[in-house]
């Protein structure tokens, strides 16, 4: 698909747009009835003619979107929930059509909000239309997540399955800036500032945090929602952060890990650069060395 020659983008107008809360956290059968000046709220209490069973909630989130404008119409699944079973179960309960849609949207690459979507897609896929699409920020997507804190091992969180996406004949598009779809419109990178900084008990973006002492200590990042990317290094405790990343060929840093002893090596894989060995002492922070590589995966990419 040649999307190089894509039209300037202009927010479509819609003259109507429904959000379908699909799956979130909890399910409120007796929720009482809510009204807004300029949106109608509809809430979802007992299904007529599926009485004996009920929509449920997990931690996660899926939006069925649907948008209606001089004749037309779109629809779009955002987001996917924590797992293929509640989103399958409560999409088939809403009466929510697959081949109706036009497309489905990732907003980020969390498991609540893509868990499900492999399963889902392998569920309905002979229902969906045969070019269908998943428009998402970029290859970052499909990085691994970890899990774990500065007192404990990391732990693999999982990542989308790109392999089962394209074995399934879904194009990944990159939307890295706006680009309007068929009603709705991706908005693209969303530049952030904040107060907040980096502490010694948080995996931004990836990420993993390694101390050696109360003082010195080594953070990855592979720059996912707007995190700091690469390998530093503190001193202080975690106060204050430096770079380590001249000589690094890719800063996407997926894991990181330290080799036993005082002096141990540091061990950094990146996306699709191969691992780079950092030596630990701090008047020799780049790279010593880099060993292997891995493909990355295809993704189309928006002008």
């Amino acid at each position: 698909m040649t999307l190089a020659t894509a039209e300037p983008f202009k927010a479509p107008q819609v003259a109507s747009l429904s959000v379908r809360v699909v799956v979130d956290s909890f399910f409120d059968q007796f929720m009482p009835k809510a009204t807004h000046p300029h949106v109608a709220i509809e809430h979802v209490s007992r299904i007529r003619g599926r009485e004996t069973t009920t929509l449920a909630g997990e931690w996660g989130l899926s939006l069925h979107l649907e948008s209606k404008s001089a004749g037309a119409g779109g629809q779009y699944l955002l987001d996917f929930g924590y797992t293929p079973e509640i989103l399958l179960r409560n999409f088939d309960l809403l009466g929510i059509v697959p081949e109706r849609l036009d497309g489905l949207i990732l907003s980020h690459a969390h498991r609540d909000h893509y868990g499900g979507m492999v399963g889902f897609v392998e569920h309905h896929r002979r229902r969906m239309r045969d070019d269908l699409k998943l428009f998402a920020g970029g290859d970052s997507v499909f990085r691994e997540k970890w899990l774990g804190s500065r007192d404990e091992e990391p732990r693999s969180w999982g990542a989308l399955d790109a392999a089962a996406l394209e074995a399934a004949r879904v194009e990944t598009v990159a939307c890295e800036h706006a680009h309007a779809l068929a009603g709705p419109f991706t908005s693209g990178r969303i530049d952030r500032q904040s107060f907040e900084r980096v502490l010694p008990n948080t995996l931004p973006g990836l990420n993993l945090v390694r101390f050696i002492d109360d003082k010195v200590g080594y953070l990855a990042g592979d720059g996912c929602d707007q995190h700091p990317s690469g390998v530093f290094v503190s001193t202080d405790g975690g106060a204050s952060w430096t770079s380590m990343n001249v000589g690094l060929m890719n800063s996407a840093v997926n894991a990181l890990v330290r080799a036993p002893g005082p002096s141990g090596a540091l061990y950094a894989a990146t996306n699709g650069a191969g691992v780079f060995v950092f030596s630990t002492e701090l008047e020799n922070r780049a790279p010593v060395k880099r060993v292997g590589g891995r493909r990355s995966p295809r993704v189309v990419r928006l002008p």
